[in-house]
């Protein structure tokens, strides 16, 4: 008994730490009501479409066609000029003087305004935001009183304007103008070298026009319509998004399966179904586990539930708490369990059998008869002696 003094310790005990405050505040909290669900075909079909509706996707992002490139601030532009025939206001009516019926105006970046300068052409010709062709047909028009049936080129020599940028678990950052044929986010993300981290650990971001949408890289690959054009203008940023889930109770005991933090387990791919998250927690522990008692404990949709035939009228908010129970001694909640996707965060627990408290007492009783037994052993030895 006097040993138990000197027993060490990792810190203060619970009784120590509450003694030394000098302020106990403490409430009785009301219990969070939960609904409890039989795994059933039903409630498998409605949990795994709630399951696939979480899942990011780029929505109104997604709809439309790329735009036309237009013309940004700071291309450098290019613009020949034609003329129907010598005598006119860029072409001289002497023979020889020099070659072909054009002219070619020197290269021009176009300024903070958005214009460009042409000779001849009142004023400036504003560019940016508008298309080659457009700004063609302008300096045409605008050119017809002087000269003889002008016709006009316009050409982007350099792109500087319209930029995309793509950042964040991508191998190389990049920086780049859009080509006039536009581009689409997976080509983007390929000249950025393509993510660092596997697709079902990468969720992509998209920035446009003050609106941040998201989808995950495995969606993106799988649904075309996801591969969305980009727009200058865009930004384009890829994190690293691991899924995890929780395992509690009658398991394999912490550091004998490996795990993110021992109860803690990632995800291995885009989805993973109950029976797979047991698997790779190492199962049921079959000197401890209740096999009908296996429970997942999650924030389920009412829409979810409503669809799954669950009377949820006495609860408020879009959120419900939801705890999923299966009974694997039947052979068809294995198949049930094996089709069920479990979730970024779920909390998985297997309750322990009735008979392990029971033989928890037995252990003890065990322990303390058979310390008795070597004392009275003890005892008449060394009576014998005397």
């Amino acid at each position: 008994m006097a040993g138990c003094s000197i027993v060490s310790k990792d810190g203060p005990t619970g009784a120590a730490v509450r003694d030394g405050a000098a302020v106990k505040a403490s409430y009785a909290p009301k219990a969070i009501p939960y609904v409890l669900v039989d795994l059933n075909p039903a409630s498998l079909a409605a949990a795994n479409r709630g399951t696939l509706s979480t899942t990011p996707r780029f929505g109104s992002m997604a709809r439309g066609s790329g735009p036309d490139v237009s013309i940004g601030v700071g291309d450098i532009l290019s613009v020949t000029i034609f003329e129907a025939e010598s005598g006119g206001l860029f072409i001289p009516k002497e023979a020889g003087s020099r070659s072909g019926n054009f002219v070619e105006i020197p290269n021009q970046q176009v300024d903070r305004s958005g214009t460009i300068t042409i000779p001849y052409v009142d004023g400036s010709v504003r560019v940016a935001g508008r298309t080659t062709r457009s700004v063609s047909a302008e300096i045409s028009s605008r050119l017809k009183a002087r000269a003889i049936e002008p016709q006009v080129v316009v050409s982007v020599v350099e792109h500087r304007g319209n930029e995309i940028s793509v950042l964040g678990e991508v191998n190389q950052a990049l920086h780049f103008s859009m080509d006039p044929g536009g581009i689409k986010l997976l080509e983007a993300i390929a000249r950025a070298g393509g993510p660092r981290n596997p697709p079902y650990e990468t969720t992509v971001s998209i920035q446009r026009s003050g609106v941040t949408r998201r989808a995950g890289m495995s969606t993106i690959i799988r649904d075309p319509s996801q591969n969305v054009p980009l727009r200058p203008g865009d930004v384009v940023y890829l994190t690293r998004d691991q899924k995890v889930f929780m395992v509690l109770g009658a398991t394999p005991s912490p550091g004998s399966i490996g795990g993110t933090n021992n109860r803690r387990f990632s995800f291995d791919d885009d989805t993973m179904s109950l029976s797979e998250a047991l698997a790779k927690a190492g199962g049921l522990d079959t000197s401890r586990a209740d096999p009908k008692e296996v429970f997942l404990f999650r924030m389920e949709r009412r829409s979810t539930l409503t669809s799954a035939g669950i009377d949820i009228s006495k609860y408020s908010g879009d959120l419900v708490p939801t705890v999923y129970t299966a009974d694997l001694r039947k052979g068809d909640n294995f198949f049930l369990a094996n089709s069920f996707n479990i979730r970024d965060k779920d909390l998985l627990f297997v309750s322990e059998s009735p008979s392990t408290d029971l033989q928890k007492f037995l252990n003890i009783l065990s322990g303390i008869t058979s310390n008795a037994y070597s004392i009275s052993e003890s005892a008449a030895v060394t009576h014998s002696n005397f």
